[in-house]
């Protein structure tokens, strides 16, 4: 057997004495390799991993006349909630030898146009969109992550916002807490209609005022790489208009660490004085200093399922698209408590 190259379907195919055909199909994950016997495909794969065989990504694209690559598509690549959904789909695409692109856009939708065209060129079989507004302009398959766009031939993954909203609420209400201020979500965030809506109506039913001076519309920093600082700034912003509030909702985990920081320097004592609810349940949410009472989103578990939706659609072109809703759940952690009495 040769040493000095790589070893190729062919080597392998001779050294097992089977049809470089009967060999490819296994390394594949052919639905037609299931006719084997299971002794040949658990023999196949063991001498590929002895011999060090890696296949040759381009004579497996003209085999198939498939690429095997996915584009994705994310406002930004920073700690939070898109880079543990990142982690789901990379997982979940690896696993099947799928490669990928990965882009930011920071929310400029000339560059979401240009970097679609540009994987589409590029040989991308499909997309995946995180919180990212687009229209469809090809005739790929796309799978969004959130309720960006209207589009109805895009497989969309969605969050019960409202639900979770009911849920941020509920738990400050049973506290005793009804002078709340909010951070409510940027512009062009795919949540924020959502979240806002639902926090206007539902409010009231809980006995929470929704006073205009304790509502602070976040703003972005660094082009969105810098939650924290926006998180911070806002709560600067809140504390300068002298209102007396017991509980902060913010809109994601990011910014709800970045007001506890904030409270912290201003010499509140948290959640004594003020309780901070966040959404996501990042990393960070379990790690910060008190730790943060949030609604979790189970994020690695939506990218797994948007990489094997994306997956199904590109193998099975006429697949109708599908809405799909999940339900977040309370994390009661230690940045909330009863709510202190204030005149």
């Amino acid at each position: 057997m040769p040493t000095n190259r790589p070893v190729s379907l062919k080597d392998l195919a001779a050294y097992l004495g089977l049809s470089r055909s009967t060999v490819s199909l296994v390394l594949n994950n052919s639905p037609v390799a299931q006719g084997l016997a299971p002794q040949t495909r658990e023999r196949i794969v063991l001498a590929a991993k002895k011999m060090g065989y890696r296949p040759n990504y381009f004579a497996r694209m003209l085999n198939n006349k498939r690429s095997f690559m996915v584009g994705i598509m994310s406002p930004d690549l920073c700690e939070g909630y898109d880079s543990e959904i990142l982690n789901g789909i990379e997982l979940t695409l690896n696993d099947k030898d799928y490669l990928y692109f990965v882009s930011s856009h920071h929310w400029n939708t000339e560059r979401i146009k240009k970097r679609i065209d540009e994987f589409t060129a590029r040989g991308a079989e499909g997309f995946i969109l995180i919180n990212t507004p687009t229209e469809r302009n090809n005739h790929l398959p796309i799978v969004s992550i959130g309720p960006s766009g209207t589009d109805a031939s895009f497989t969309r993954i969605l969050v019960d916002n409202r639900h979770g909203v009911r849920l941020s609420l509920e738990h400050l209400a049973s506290l005793g807490h009804k002078k709340v201020a909010f951070f409510r979500g940027h512009q062009n965030s795919s949540d924020t209609a959502s979240r806002w809506d639902a926090t206007m109506e539902l409010a009231p039913q809980f006995g929470i005022e929704l006073d205009p001076d304790l509502l602070i519309q976040l703003e972005r920093v660094d082009n969105g790489l810098n939650p924290v600082q926006e998180g911070y700034l806002a709560c600067e912003n809140l504390l300068a208009k002298n209102k007396k509030f017991t509980a902060l909702m913010a809109f994601n985990d990011m910014t709800a660490i970045g007001a506890i920081r904030c409270l912290r320097d201003h010499n509140y004592v948290i959640p004594t004085q003020v309780s901070v609810v966040g959404f996501d349940d990042v990393l960070a949410a379990s790690m910060i200093e008190p730790t943060l009472t949030t609604i979790r989103q189970p994020l690695a578990s939506m990218g797994k399922l948007a990489a094997t939706r994306i997956m199904e659609l590109i193998q099975n072109p006429e697949k109708e698209p599908e809405q799909i809703e999940i339900k977040p759940e309370l994390i009661i952690r230690k940045s909330t408590a009863t709510a202190p009495v204030i005149s």
